[in-house]
């Protein structure tokens, strides 16, 4: 072991566990935007969260304008906007009351100040990122275009493209 040598260290900022399941909640329906709306009961499963906790984060995010619904058969949610206008730090903020509410602490507390300058820069980036680019990634893209054929019923190519 050479005590001498830098080693590089990477430090992981967690996205809060609601921010994390909207985020993933959020590109199922990106996904599925064209085929079908989605029930809360579905991506509960999909994803495999809370039904009732999936629930509550609808709410708000219904009250934010992210997603829409609709009822009865063959009922289910939609994105509220183009998924090329929606960025993952809307979502995260939409349903992390906490990171709106970071001015409580008194500004001259420096880690307070040097907390609150990386979360600016952390969601400064995560504005950058669409969910339609988080869609559009090779990795992603793979994953479900065989669930998402297996959805298209015959004459509904068109709807998908």
């Amino acid at each position: 072991m050479n005590m001498g040598a830098k080693t590089k260290e990477t430090l992981i900022v967690k996205i809060p566990t609601k921010g994390r399941y909207a985020v993933s909640a959020m590109m199922d329906l990106a996904i599925h935007d064209k085929i079908k709306p989605l029930t809360i009961a579905e991506i509960a499963e999909k994803q495999n969260i809370s039904l009732s906790y999936l629930e509550q984060l609808f709410a708000v995010l219904r009250r934010n304008n992210l997603v829409r619904g609709t009822r009865g058969p063959g009922g289910g949610y939609r994105l509220a906007q183009p998924a090329g206008s929606i960025t993952i730090a809307q979502i995260i903020r939409s349903v992390d009351a906490s990171v709106a509410d970071q001015s409580e602490a008194g500004d001259e507390y420096l880690p307070y100040v040097l907390w609150e300058e990386l979360s600016c820069k952390m969601y400064e980036f995560l504005d950058g990122i669409t969910l339609s680019a988080c869609v559009e990634r090779t990795e992603v893209s793979q994953g479900v275009d065989a669930e998402v054929q297996a959805q298209i019923q015959p004459g509904d190519e068109e709807a998908a493209a």
